[in-house]
């Protein structure tokens, strides 16, 4: 393979960077793990591509790779491994991540999928491949796909269903809201935090399996680590397009928590307790 070829590949890698590592993050709901996969693909993609013969849009395939690089790692996984989802940096200026397709709501929903459907839900849904397109990526036939695509949307329906109400990270409501969120915690104002929260607020701390549901038990759950005033620092960020902070306690880092937010309050946090997290968002 000639180096213009190699030039030409590592162009068209770089232009879909972004969607591949969303569209990886999505399949697996790690972000770390999508990086790998990134990695690899393009790994891959450099190896074979003097094999491509042009019968499908280099987008296309670099998304076939990517797909079935990400396959390939769920498999591996083992049926006992939880699908455990991390939070995913975004950016309001970035228009080729879709926030609604990596919101929280919907990464976690992914999860109760077989891997197959979920591919085929992205590819289609999100990506907007062709039934053809997607057939060819998967080895399926395009009734298959179809069929994949209407077993796949009606599980999503019932474990992730929408949220008309939940607002854009960009909105003065819900910047104003994350604003009211980081002082009652800085503060440790425990009247505060209860202002922000709707009546049917829940708290979950990822890896607990636990979800402190209504706003009783979330300030029950969280009023004991609020501390003195100022042990809390924290840094407005925005994650899965939802706003968010990233989290100091007594100066050593935390970890992150994703607000999903409606125009009467904070409908759901969602902590990552991961010290790494904060290196992860404020040193991309």
């Amino acid at each position: 393979m000639g180096a213009p070829a190699a030039g030409a590949l590592t162009e068209a890698f770089e232009a879909e960077r972004r969607g591949l590592f969303a569209h990886a993050y999505r399949m697996l709901g790690a972000y770390h793990e999508a990086e790998d996969v990134v990695q690899d693909a393009y790994v891959r993609a450099l190896r074979g591509w003097h094999t491509f013969e042009g019968r499908s849009s280099v987008r296309a395939w670099l998304y076939r790779i990517t797909t079935n690089v990400c396959l390939t790692v769920i498999a591996s996984r083992g049926r006992e491994t939880p699908f455990v989802v991390e939070p995913f940096p975004t950016d309001p200026a970035d228009l080729v991540t879709e926030r609604e397709s990596v919101r929280l709501a919907f990464v976690a929903g992914l999860r109760h999928l077989a891997p197959r459907q979920r591919a085929v839900l992205l590819l289609r849904e999100v990506l907007a491949f062709s039934a053809a397109e997607t057939g060819e990526t998967l080895g399926m036939s395009v009734p298959a796909v179809k069929s994949a695509l209407q077993r796949a949307r009606a599980r999503l329906a019932e474990v992730a269903p929408d949220r008309d109400d939940v607002l854009d990270a960009a909105s003065p409501r819900a910047q104003q809201l994350l604003a009211e969120y980081m002082a009652a915690w800085e503060a440790s104002d425990a009247d505060a935090f209860r202002e922000v929260l709707r009546a049917d607020a829940a708290i979950e701390p990822v890896g607990s399996g636990t979800t402190y549901a209504g706003r009783e038990s979330c300030l029950a759950f969280a009023v004991p680590s609020m501390g003195v005033a100022r042990q809390w620092r924290m840094v407005a960020i925005e994650a899965n397009g939802q706003p968010a902070v990233v989290a100091w306690f007594r100066g050593e880092p935390f970890g992150v928590a994703v607000l999903t937010v409606a125009e009467d309050g904070i409908v759901a946090i969602t902590l990552f307790g991961d010290p790494k997290l904060a290196e992860n968002f404020l040193n991309r």
